[in-house]
């Protein structure tokens, strides 16, 4: 069992990063995730509902007219394959009907987020801070 927050309260750093490192996603500091986390749109945390650990995030960051982008989706991977992951897009992309959303998917996930609606873009284009480790796992050309 799991239980779904979505109040900025309940935001805590050094569990995101946690669950972000798990994932192998977690590369900033766990004061930079807080601050981007409590500074978001939209927040998803998912926790097991039996020790209160953290098991799953994501955010959303939205002009709340137009525009939107999707950030730190991650499932701890103990508690991958049992749906979390959609639990987490169908929240953040609740009440996003009419905002175009982008993403950043992890390298072979692309298939999953298809299923949301999402497709390849064409002129999208990334300037990353780390350039040479985008590169190598995979973000880009």
């Amino acid at each position: 069992m799991y239980k779904v927050e979505t109040n900025k309260e309940y935001i805590r750093g050094i569990q995101i990063l946690n669950v972000l490192k798990k994932a192998g996603m977690g590369t900033q500091t766990s004061e930079l995730r807080q601050k981007a986390f409590e500074n978001s749109y939209k927040i998803i945390l998912i926790f097991n509902a039996q020790n209160n650990e953290l098991i799953g995030c994501g955010r959303l960051i939205s002009d709340g007219c137009y525009q939107a982008a999707a950030y730190d989706i991650a499932i701890d991977p103990e508690y991958q394959g049992f749906g979390l992951g959609r639990v987490i897009l169908e929240n953040l992309l609740q009440d996003m009907e009419k905002i175009n959303v982008i993403l950043y998917a992890s390298p072979g996930k692309e298939t999953f987020y298809e299923k949301f609606g999402f497709r390849l873009g064409k002129t999208s284009m990334v300037k990353f801070v780390n350039r040479a480790r985008m590169k190598d796992t995979g973000y880009t050309e």
